[in-house]
């Protein structure tokens, strides 16, 4: 099969891809509440129909598609991103350059590999950070976080792990950035990759997509977190591996839910400890489970969980204090202390948005201090050392 006859076959597989989430619903999945909601944040612009999409999407796969040489790229429309070019063994081919770009007037990520002479041997933007804003072409901002080659499937070839770092434009969670993670295998069969989108959606859907190591983890060695958001009981993530915080868990009675035993718990995966606390029924049975690490990589240290009335309407809240380490800029290790607070409603629980825009907690935060200042926040008063509503 020529060159010519492969770009016409992926310009089509393209544009059926693109129909098919213009006709259904993407949907991630409500398991990884924080990662999600950021994910789609953006709407479809009610002004823009399929049809000018498609053309849109068109157009853009013909500049594309006229893409031969690096030469081309940029006159085309795409900025190369020099600093992430990297060699990488074709089958076929043997090395070539992973030149990774973005379209200018899109802001869609496409991924070129050419050989010594310039010459463009495989081009793909069939990738999970294309597809945030659905059903429009232009994608929020994105910014590639990282890139590995592993042997992923164990067939001998080198395979491509993709993290980007996309912001979320608009809502509540505007202008904070999520990572989302993509996995490209290489193929004997055809000159380039292929992608499983059902392990992509895992990889994101389940807050996988922190690190390198921990696609790895999940795509090779067969390790997941999933178990952590689809659980139905307690006696299910022991088995799975979940590791209970015993000094930090109790039974507590929660006004609008019965009495439900507080569950904090890690689960190893990689060299991440994924931090969540479960609300656990007298009959073993998960009623609801809270994700306090949030973006943070890491659990380093649980220094408290309180249960007490925070908003003022006479039902128990809960707050967590912890400390939390991330990778910084320079890969160095980063430890924070951060908080949460969750609501107690009716059907549950409702994490907090605001406060924190308000209070930024130290290392040296107390428990008490921040349950002052989260109550101060709701219009409590302090009195002699105490603060009442």
């Amino acid at each position: 099969m020529n060159r010519s006859v492969i770009s016409k076959y992926i310009k089509f597989i393209s544009l059926i891809a693109l129909f098919v989430f213009l006709v259904c619903t993407y949907q991630n999945g409500d398991y990884n509440t924080l990662m999600v909601a950021k994910a789609s944040e953006s709407e479809p612009s009610p002004s823009a129909t399929d049809d000018t999409v498609l053309a849109d999407y068109q157009e853009y796969l013909t500049r594309l598609d006229s893409i031969s040489y690096t030469s081309d790229i940029s006159t085309n429309g795409f900025r190369i991103i020099s600093n992430q070019i990297f060699p990488i063994e074709l089958e076929g081919y043997g090395e070539v350059s992973l030149m990774p770009a973005f379209d200018r007037k899109y802001n869609r990520l496409a991924l070129f590999f050419a050989d010594e002479n310039g010459n463009v041997i495989y081009k793909t933007e069939q990738l999970e950070t294309n597809h945030r804003a659905v059903g429009q072409m232009k994608q929020p901002k994105c910014e590639i976080a990282a890139v590995s080659f592993r042997d992923l499937d164990e067939d001998g070839l080198m395979d491509i792990i993709l993290i980007t770092a996309c912001e979320a434009e608009s809502g509540s969670y505007g202008g904070e950035t999520y990572k989302l993670g993509d996995v490209l295998f290489q193929s004997r069969e055809i000159v380039g990759f292929y992608r499983d989108y059902r392990i992509s959606d895992k990889i994101n859907r389940f807050g996988m997509s922190k690190s390198a190591e921990m696609i790895t983890a999940f795509v090779r060695d067969d390790r997941s977190t999933e178990f952590l958001y689809t659980a139905a009981t307690l006696k299910e993530l022991q088995k799975n591996g979940l590791y209970i915080i015993s000094e930090q868990c109790y039974f507590r009675d929660f006004e609008k839910l019965g009495r439900l035993q507080v569950v904090p718990g890690t689960y190893r995966i990689s060299n991440y400890d994924v931090f969540m606390i479960y609300l656990v029924d007298e009959q073993g049975n998960i009623v609801s489970s809270l994700q306090p690490m949030g973006d943070y990589d890491n659990l380093y240290a649980l220094k408290g969980i309180n249960c007490r009335d925070i908003d003022g309407d006479g039902l128990k809240d809960i707050i967590i204090l912890a400390r939390y380490s991330y990778e910084g800029e320079e890969g160095q290790l980063v430890v924070e202390s951060d908080y949460s607070v969750y609501y107690q409603r009716t059907g549950g629980f409702s994490a907090d948005t605001d406060i924190k825009k308000t209070y930024q907690c130290s290392d040296d935060t107390t428990m008490e201090l921040l349950v002052e200042k989260a109550r101060e926040y709701w219009g409590w008063r302090s009195t002699e050392g105490k603060v009442e509503k």
